[in-house]
């Protein structure tokens, strides 16, 4: 019956046990460090099935495993680790997977901190990367090295918007015995099944759309069976764990992701499209509109889009840029996404092999919950300011 039960219906009944809260429909937050026993027998039967009983705060709470639990039934997982970080969710699960001497590969279109892990953490522990095409699809096989463990992929990239064909990579990883690691933190895991396409994990900054507010950093690391032992010992041994206040507000977040979703959804579409019939935009790059590459694929693999994009300009001067950023009044100037106000930045990317027109600035939109006519309206003058200054 569970199973059968549609996806937005799950959202808000999955992780709930009435039974066990007298009553209450959420869960207390559980404060808790030391994690007392009856007996040495009942810490023993603890210790050996960790997943089944509590021994330590840091190892979870009844308020993060009920988080746990209804992400990982979102995404389609077997099951799922709450972190503290988006960044937290990325470390502990390619840690999961590598060690000295092997190698991995990372999407050119990768978040920065991926990149910075990549090059100033693994690097320096003798772990060779690479970096691929985020449109090479099958064509990944020509990158594999016999010492490959893991893939790394973002689909879409999260300032290029590049969708990328993740059942072609991953049915070339199975065959070939690599893990494949998603970055699926623009979907939320409403748009887009992980396992379904071939992931074996599946990460998100759950600080974003999950908690939808801006009020709380959270990560999720959702795995399949298989690899969850290794995922969940990278996060012990790290000290990973999400604290129970902000593993509440992921879990009061998600219970509401469906209409906030829904809502980014139809603001983006909105003012992306009037984005795009400005003379001063030079490419609209949201994975919905066909001027985005890999358009194609999200049409076959999303069943929507979230509420972040970006536009390229054509070519003005940083002070025109500035201009038209800081006279904005709805739109904040700040890094993250996914809470209900709308946000701008102005991106710098980093490529190692795909061309970037780096001369063109790229700035990305996060589109809130707001009216969209007063959206348009303020970066209207935005545009005005931004050609007047040039």
């Amino acid at each position: 019956m569970t199973n059968s039960r549609k996806q937005d219906t799950k959202l808000i009944h999955t992780g709930s046990h009435f039974e066990e809260q007298f009553g209450s429909v959420n869960p207390p937050v559980y404060h808790a460090s030391t994690v007392s026993h009856p007996s040495v027998d009942a810490l023993a039967k603890a210790r050996a099935a960790p997943d089944e009983h509590f021994i330590y705060g840091r190892h979870g709470t009844p308020t993060s495993r009920a988080f746990e639990e209804t992400v990982a039934s979102l995404e389609g997982g077997d099951k799922c680790i709450a972190v503290g970080s988006g960044l937290s969710a990325i470390c502990a699960a390619m840690l999961a997977f590598v060690e000295q001497g092997d190698h991995i590969l990372v999407c050119d279109s990768a978040y920065t901190p991926t990149r910075n892990l990549s090059e100033n953490f693994l690097k320096r522990f003798g772990v060779e990367v690479s970096y691929y095409d985020p449109l090479i699809g099958a064509g990944i096989k020509n990158s594999f090295q016999p010492n490959t463990k893991a893939i790394y992929t973002e689909s879409p990239g999260s300032h290029s918007f590049e969708i990328q064909d993740i059942p072609a990579i991953a049915e070339q990883c199975r065959l070939a015995g690599i893990k494949v690691v998603i970055d699926n933190t623009w979907s939320a895991g409403y748009f887009f099944k992980p396992f379904e396409n071939g992931a074996d994990v599946s990460i998100q900054a759950a600080t974003k759309y999950y908690v939808g507010h801006s009020d709380a950093m959270l990560g999720t690391v959702t795995t399949t069976n298989g690899c969850y032992e290794a995922v969940r010992n990278s996060a012990r041994i790290l000290g990973y764990h999400a604290a129970p206040d902000d593993a509440y507000l992921g879990l009061r977040g998600i219970r509401t992701l469906a209409p906030r979703l829904k809502r980014h959804e139809q603001n983006a579409l909105l003012v992306a499209e009037w984005l795009g019939s400005r003379p001063e935009v030079l490419t609209l790059l949201h994975p919905a509109f066909p001027s985005c590459p890999g358009h194609d694929l999200w049409k076959r693999d999303f069943t929507g889009s979230s509420g972040l994009f970006s536009v390229l300009l054509k070519e003005y001067s940083d002070d025109a840029v500035a201009a038209m950023i800081d006279g904005l009044e709805l739109f904040a100037l700040g890094g993250s996404w996914g809470g209900y106000e709308s946000l701008i930045w102005k991106t710098q990317l980093t490529r190692s092999v795909t061309d970037w027109n780096m001369a063109t600035p790229c700035i990305r939109f996060h589109i809130g919950l707001e009216d969209p006519s007063d959206l348009i309206k303020d970066l209207a003058a935005g545009l005005d300011r931004l050609s007047k200054t040039g």
